[in-house]
């Protein structure tokens, strides 16, 4: 139990053994403009069950996506999680799992490391895949600081329309670094490869792309594949990864590195967190690669064991010579997804998949016969899509909200010049519900 000294000749006797007078002596290194002044506004203690009962009425103020329509996207999606997957994860040698040190007590995790990276590079088409990232933007973050400690190179350039988010992340894992980030968009929705053209060069250390990218539509991925390795630079894709139910996965298109959001494979939105990275590459980047790898091997008695392999999970030891300050990951997620894809298998994701495309499609097609509606993009979309509105976004998200659906995203909120409603259709949404989304838009126009 931590000492708390409870008088002032406690406290006293406490900062003399530090080596120090006062207090305030310990925060000579904060500014004092931005130093709390007064005292701070600490409500009165509660009893348990007064505790418990202000929790509860905090609860009832929100609105669960198993009580409302969602149609809410932009990398968080409602997704139908199967049963077994909390039973499992819920398991107490699951559940407060940690870092694997020992190998010979940790075969079960190491096992599920495994069986989840396999999962990963036969969905992606890559050869390698760690065991994982915080989340996709923290996973983007990461390949970019790869592509430039792996080509010498100081410029990443990001092509089309990519998570403003996640653009965020990047910048901030490169700030102080002499990392240039350009944005190469386009108002068609999608970056015209020729544009992208006059703008990569023998600087550029990659050439980042979301596909499909924020507004739902389908970037070039060959032609900016194409352009990217002709330079030297490494080609870095952010993926739906549902979506590779049915598209082509990255690694037939030339990727390099592939990133993306794992939440869409079992894991609750949970106001966004925690959340699961995939971060998956080719093989020559394998020891650049950040996070926990887990490899197969054979022990002295010859039978099949798992470790910990390339690297070790104390990278941040290495201080200015680590690939990455990540140590560790979302270890229960990781296990989430890996169950909810051996579960589905590669039929399931493809039936996951083909009922957002053919739902979105649907819904897209119904919305835009409504009078003051009609989609912002052309194209073809997987599940996502911006629709122009007779009214501001925010509006149409505040009256439908009211009635127990949630719209969509206003593309303002992100971008203040930016105008649409961001649209995400799952295979949980049934043609009753996108039919009264329908309904509902037609009295708004």
């Amino acid at each position: 139990m931590a000492y708390i000294p409870s008088t002032d000749t406690d406290r006293q006797e406490m900062l003399k053994a530090i080596g120090v007078a006062s207090f305030e002596e310990l925060l000579k290194a904060v500014p004092t403009e931005i130093r709390m002044k007064g005292k701070i506004n600490i409500p009165q203690k509660l009893s348990e069950f007064e505790v418990i009962n202000e929790l509860r009425n905090l609860e009832l103020m929100n609105k669960s996506s198993d009580k409302i329509v969602s149609f809410l996207g932009g990398g968080s999606y409602d997704h139908f999680i199967p049963s077994a997957i909390a039973a499992i994860t819920s398991r107490s040698e699951f559940y407060t799992a940690y870092t694997p040190y020992q190998a010979e007590v940790s075969q079960g995790t190491l096992q599920a490391i495994y069986e989840y990276q396999t999962m990963v590079c036969r969905l992606t088409g890559m050869d390698v895949a760690n065991a994982s990232m915080y989340d996709g933007g923290s996973a983007l973050g990461e390949a970019a600081l790869l592509a430039v400690n792996h080509t010498g190179r100081n410029e990443i350039i990001i092509a089309g329309k990519i998570h403003p988010h996640y653009l965020k992340i990047i910048r901030t894992y490169c700030e102080g670094q002499d990392i240039v980030i350009n944005e190469v968009v386009s108002s068609r929705g999608s970056v015209l490869p020729d544009k992208l053209k006059t703008h990569i060069s023998e600087k550029t250390a990659a050439v980042i792309v979301q596909h499909p990218n924020f507004y739902g539509c389908f970037e070039d991925v060959d032609e900016i594949g194409n352009l990217t390795h002709a330079v030297g630079a490494l080609y870095i894709v952010s993926v739906d990864p549902i979506s590779l139910g049915i598209l082509t996965p990255p690694g037939e298109y030339g990727a390099d590195i592939v990133v993306g959001e794992g939440q869409v494979f079992g894991c609750p939105q949970n106001f966004g967190g925690p959340y699961l990275g995939i971060f998956a590459a080719k093989e020559f980047l394998l020891r650049k690669m950040p996070g926990r790898i887990s490899g197969i091997t054979v022990d002295t008695d010859g039978q099949r064991g798992f470790v910990l392999t390339v690297q070790t999970r104390e990278q941040h030891i290495r201080r200015e010579k680590a690939t990455s300050n990540i140590c560790t990951n979302q270890g229960l997620m990781m296990l989430t997804a890996t169950i909810y894809l051996a579960l589905l298998g590669k039929s399931g994701i493809q039936e996951v998949a083909n009922l957002c495309l053919q739902k979105a499609q649907y819904l897209a097609s119904a919305i835009v016969e409504i009078p003051g509606f009609r989609l912002k993009f052309n194209g073809p979309i997987f599940r996502e899509f911006v629709v122009d509105t007779p009214k501001p976004a925010a509006e149409i998200i505040k009256l439908l909200s009211d009635k127990g659906i949630l719209a969509g995203l206003d593309l303002k909120q992100f971008d203040s010049k930016d105008t649409g409603l961001l649209i995400a259709v799952t295979e949980k949404r049934t043609k009753g519900e996108l039919d009264l989304f329908v309904s509902e838009l037609k009295k708004l126009s």
